[in-house]
């Protein structure tokens, strides 16, 4: 059987050959119709590059691929540096792939399935399709995700509702009985939903007390340091505002504290405030928050990694991070 060209793949899903190219490699500039039926295509076809390119997909790269969102959150710095580390004494060179949108996220899963340029991949806080899984699989591309387990694949994960129920009994235990939430609003398609399961553990423990988390109570705003704050800033001037917010990460809590003196309030006498994740700022300035392994979690996806790459015949395993509350001077 002769084999399959990019000629083959434009005719089947009548577009051009730049078209497939733009698929490939700049997939936001492609309507998303257009764009899913040339994948469609290519998976039909079994399209993979010319001869020369196949024989060099068959033998070991020696590099590992990361798939990143938001690479300028601290969280994900951090966890990035305990990758970056724990590849550091090893023989694989890293490759970090950007991920913006659901567009790109899909480009890059069929580009590296159909070239296989990597050995491994890591995956941090992204979410597969379907179609995306069965792409790594049938490259035979080894996987981790960090954040969301994925079915045949080891994985990196943490407990968030039992980390927002950590937020939660604490405030509880301080006696506070007005308590608001600050998290994240219409995250991404191809973003994992943490701040969601965070304020269900923490709406739970709220309710198993028997207090109430009022929608007014609850600020939801796209993440950043300014919608957090000004998020704070209303659920502060509420007629009964809370004395006490736990927000779904530390970059948000920040926005709040700021908040919060803005206001002239002292924390935590007049509002405690509890984050998340415990990035390095986090300790200077003074703030409480859900501690989660971020350098160990990036660490321990590479060791899983290497360790299926060693052995293909390895048991897949979930590892789950402990989480811990650190008190400092703001709850």
């Amino acid at each position: 059987m002769s084999q399959v060209t990019v000629y083959d793949v434009a005719a089947q899903a009548e577009v051009s050959i730049s078209t497939v190219s733009r698929v490939l490699n700049t997939p936001e500039k492609v309507k998303a119709p257009t764009r899913a039926r040339v994948l469609a295509v290519i998976d039909e076809l079994g399209f993979v590059p010319k001869a020369e390119a196949v024989a060099r997909s068959r033998r070991k790269h020696g590099r590992i691929g990361v798939l990143a969102p938001f690479l300028t959150y601290p969280s994900f710095v951090q966890r990035l540096r305990g990758v970056t580390t724990a590849l550091s004494t090893s023989p694989y060179e890293l490759i970090i792939y950007y991920v913006d949108s659901m567009a790109r996220l899909e480009s890059h899963i069929a580009s590296l399935s159909i070239t296989r340029r990597l050995d491994g991949l890591i995956l941090m806080g992204l979410s597969l399709t379907d179609a995306a899984v069965e792409r790594l699989r049938s490259a035979e591309i080894e996987a981790v995700p960090i954040e969301f387990p994925q079915a045949g694949f080891s994985s990196v994960e943490i407990d968030n509702a039992a980390g927002g129920r950590l937020a939660a009994e604490h405030f509880l235990a301080l006696g506070h009985r007005r308590i608001g939430f600050i998290g994240d609003a219409d995250p991404p398609d191809f973003a994992i939903r943490n701040s969601d399961r965070r304020l269900a553990g923490f709406r739970a423990a709220v309710a198993e007390a028997g207090l109430a988390l009022p929608d007014e109570a609850i600020g939801l705003a796209p993440h950043g340091l300014e919608t957090a704050r000004q998020q704070g800033h209303r659920l502060l001037s509420l007629p009964e505002p809370p004395t006490a917010i736990f927000a779904q990460s530390d970059t948000q809590a920040m926005g709040v504290l700021r908040a919060a003196r803005e206001r002239g309030l002292t924390v935590p006498r007049d509002v405690a405030i509890i984050g998340f994740d415990d990035v390095e700022i986090a300790e200077y300035v003074g703030l409480t928050t859900v501690h989660q392994p971020l350098e160990e979690s990036g660490r321990v996806a590479v060791e899983l990694l290497l360790a299926r790459l060693a052995d293909p015949a390895r048991p897949v395993q979930r590892v789950q991070l402990p989480l811990t509350l650190v008190r400092r001077d703001t709850a």
